[in-house]
């Protein structure tokens, strides 16, 4: 209970800090809607939305992963073979599929150079710096807040199968 209290509060502080990172995000929006060209805004736009469904995407399916080679290192002379096939599909399809949002990510990042390149023609350095410190700290707490999600699930399913077991 005490590591999910701490757990708990940390998962606020980042919550915190992803609402400043927005409100930081809205007013690169509106410096980049004042100097940028419509479809250059557009490509930013673009870049920023899929930024955080690609870090997610990627994020998710490298969780589910790892749940189904925990589950694999399980498998032992008891386990069905039919629980055995079905964890190995699983295995292949969400590697496939991992691989494929590595690809993704990398489209991703030669866009990230794209936008980067186009607000370097108008933003001063400072600007340009900020922008990229923006992306930066953006992915960080994606990365954050997942690993945190995934923490406290662990711990309160820990905790709950521990009530269960004291009479």
């Amino acid at each position: 209970r005490s590591k999910l209290q701490t757990l708990w509060e940390e998962r606020e502080l980042v919550l915190s800090e992803a609402r400043e990172c927005a409100e930081r995000g809205e007013e690169l929006e509106a410096m980049v809607q004042d100097v940028c060209k419509p479809n250059e805004f557009e490509r930013y736009m673009m870049f920023i939305g899929d930024l955080e469904k690609v870090v997610s995407l990627l994020l998710c399916l490298s969780s589910r992963l790892a749940r189904v080679q925990n589950a694999m290192r399980r498998i032992d002379g008891n386990t069905d073979a039919e629980e055995k096939q079905s964890l190995n599909e699983r295995h292949k399809l969400l590697s496939r599929q991992r691989e494929d949002a590595k690809d993704l990510k990398e489209n991703l990042d030669r866009r990230e150079r794209v936008v980067s390149g186009i607000l370097a023609k108008y933003l001063t350095d400072q600007q340009l710096q900020d922008y990229r410190r923006f992306v930066q700290v953006k992915t960080s707490l994606l990365i954050e807040q997942k690993d945190l999600e995934e923490q406290i699930k662990f711990f309160e399913e820990q905790l709950e199968n521990l009530e269960k077991s004291i009479p």
